[in-house]
């Protein structure tokens, strides 16, 4: 699946300007401190409203484009600040996730929903948690993918033994695994941004299940992927709501690739044994990226969870 931004463009300018969810990019004054940073947010296709923030921090919006699901939801991709085309915040260390939820409601605000899905991918699934847990009247339902509810020594020892064990499989053939696990730990924000794209994209084949045996589809994905430095700057307390997920309660879809190798099936499992009622589905054959590797079962995956009624006011019909 080719997913680079060429391939997949969004209407722009949007078709009515004046609705905060009409097809194209749009961008929103947030008032940040003393600052107005401008925030821009993307919308395609057509349903009840899902709101998806994308990971890193720094990883560019584009990559979670799920182009399966925008054909029953009106997908809302978030554009964090400090990426793309979104405003700088003046102090780089200010990239926290107070900042991210901060930006957050300010979207979801301008778009006057009552309440909205929200699906969060690896650091976006740290931002989805602390913002169904600080406004949970907000989140109709909630989709953790590949995420966890904890950073810190322990998370990141697990995340370098598995890359150096992904490394040790493929050194025969892909003799360039020698310096991934020196891009994984990598201080990005003493890089350009051309910079932190190169070491992403050196170390994408990580991030799939078979990237090598399906490169010819997934090349173009792995080139179109952007890293922006500053954000990797960012300082706060460490990311750890371990105790407060049983007070998440909107319904909760936990979605995991089986061989993820940075947020894991351990790192699911934490999630999915504290949130009351959550559901667990593991992606088969699939890394870090499964709606990348494998749409279809990612959709459907999707697609069932908000179905049921009092998921979301609107039925979902099962992606074709």
């Amino acid at each position: 699946m080719n997913l680079s931004p060429e391939s997949t463009p969004l209407p722009s300018p949007a078709t009515d300007p004046g609705s905060p969810l009409s097809p194209g990019t749009h961008t929103v004054a947030v008032r940040y401190g003393s600052s107005l940073i401008e925030q821009r947010y993307h919308v395609a296709g057509t349903g009840p409203v899902c709101i998806a923030h994308s990971g890193g921090p720094g990883i560019g919006w584009d990559y979670l484009r799920m182009p399966l699901l925008e054909r029953h939801l009106t997908m809302v991709y978030i554009e964090p600040v400090g990426t793309g085309a979104s405003g700088r915040l003046p102090d780089p260390r200010g990239y926290n996730l107070a900042a991210y939820t901060h930006f957050l409601h300010a979207v979801i605000e301008h778009l006057a929903q009552p309440e909205v899905a929200l699906l969060g991918h690896s650091h976006g699934g740290f931002v989805a948690q602390r913002y169904a847990l600080d406004h949970p009247a907000r989140v109709a339902s909630l989709i953790l993918y590949d995420t966890s509810p904890v950073t810190g020594e322990e998370f990141w020892a697990s995340a370098v033994a598995n890359m150096e064990r992904f490394a040790r499989r493929h050194a025969a053939g892909h003799p360039e695994v020698a310096t991934y696990v020196a891009g994984l730990t990598a201080r990005l924000d003493r890089l350009t941004d051309d910079g932190a794209t190169a070491v992403l994209r050196a170390i994408a084949p990580t991030y799939f299940f078979d990237y090598w045996g399906r490169e010819e589809e997934f090349g173009p994905a792995r080139q179109g992927l952007r890293m922006y430095a500053a954000p990797s700057a960012g300082e706060g307390p460490p990311f750890d709501v371990r105790e407060d997920l049983p007070g998440i309660t909107a319904p909760t879809l936990v979605l995991v690739g089986d061989t993820d190798f940075i947020c894991g099936r351990r790192w699911a499992r934490m999630i999915h044994e504290a949130v009351p009622g959550a559901e667990l589905v593991v992606l088969t054959e699939t890394g870090h990226l499964g709606h990348v590797e494998r749409p279809e079962q990612f959709a459907a995956a999707v697609a069932a969870f908000l179905r049921p009624a009092g998921r979301y006011r609107r039925p979902l019909q099962p992606p074709a």
